[in-house]
């Protein structure tokens, strides 16, 4: 497995952020950006990376109070415009002039919004399972289990506690794939505990009245315009809807819509049946007109 060096950057108001830098490649080839879900961090794409990185530098990040990111001071500067600017400094320190991103959930958003913030430097978009819409459903379950707490004393407990609350979502999974995202979304405490990964006042302003509406993501998209895009929606998400994900492809004139069967949200993105239109992305990232 090709490896990957832990490194380090600055935010705007002083936190260091880590992320996972899989520097193989073609120096000539954008690298490629990739921006975890609400709750989740670098490890949730090792895989892929790894698969990719071969032929390309693959950047996982950690957003800020996820993973080796440090906690902010303010929880109120968990936003996705903060995460953006957070984004934009590690981009200016590694003087990365173009770029693509993968973004899954959360990801999605920061990704949606670098369209218009980076207008010309983002060459290729994946978006994984979330749109300018987000489905009540989901937001309404998301709401239900961010920022509680959780303990378990052992992985395989974790294992447990973590198929629970997800089984629907991946209801073809067996207990080593539970016991992998156990890894990849929980750590070991100073108290020998099974914890969660990421500061829980990531909640504070997720559960402000009205605070996720936020910006209008619909112009958003519209930056993405000419950009090759591909939207991924797993078939049973309660997060993105069929409807928008089929708008969000119309849309966009380099728009291609691959859908993950028996997943809900959000697919991990190893599935066999996404190497081809990763793979059928990543070609039209490397298009003349894409440059």
């Amino acid at each position: 497995m090709v490896g990957y060096e832990d490194r380090y950057w600055w935010s705007p108001d002083g936190l260091r952020l880590h992320y996972r830098d899989y520097a193989g490649g073609d120096a000539g080839r954008p690298p490629i950006l990739c921006l975890p879900g609400l709750t989740r961090n670098a490890r949730d794409f090792a895989e892929l990376a790894a698969r990719l990185s071969p032929e390309w530098r693959v950047l996982a990040l950690d957003f800020r109070g996820r993973g080796e990111s440090g906690y902010a001071k303010d929880p109120m500067s968990y936003a996705p415009l903060t995460y953006v600017q957070d984004v934009d400094a590690l981009l200016e320190e590694q003087r990365i002039g173009r770029f693509a991103a993968i973004g899954t959930s959360l990801g999605g958003i920061v990704t949606m919004l670098l369209a218009g913030a980076e207008r010309g430097r983002l060459v290729g978009a994946l978006l994984n399972d979330v749109g300018p819409d987000i489905d009540p459903r989901g937001l309404q379950r998301i709401r239900g289990y961010v920022g509680r707490a959780s303990s378990w004393p052992t992985w395989m407990h974790a294992a447990r506690g973590v198929q629970e609350g997800n089984g629907t979502i991946h209801p073809d999974w067996g207990v080593e794939d539970w016991l992998a995202m156990a890894k990849r979304t929980h750590r070991l405490n100073s108290a020998g505990r099974i914890v969660l990964d990421y500061d829980l006042r990531i909640a504070e302003p997720f559960r402000v009245p009205g605070n996720e509406a936020g910006p209008d993501m619909w112009r958003a998209l519209d930056a993405l315009h000419g950009t090759p895009t591909l939207v991924v929606r797993g078939e049973r998400s309660d997060v993105l809807a069929a409807e928008t994900a089929e708008r969000m492809t119309a849309t966009l004139a380099q728009g291609e819509l691959a859908t993950v069967s028996g997943t809900g949200h959000a697919p991990t993105l190893n599935e066999p049946e996404l190497k081809r239109p990763i793979a059928r992305w990543l070609e039209r990232v490397l298009e003349p007109a894409a440059a």
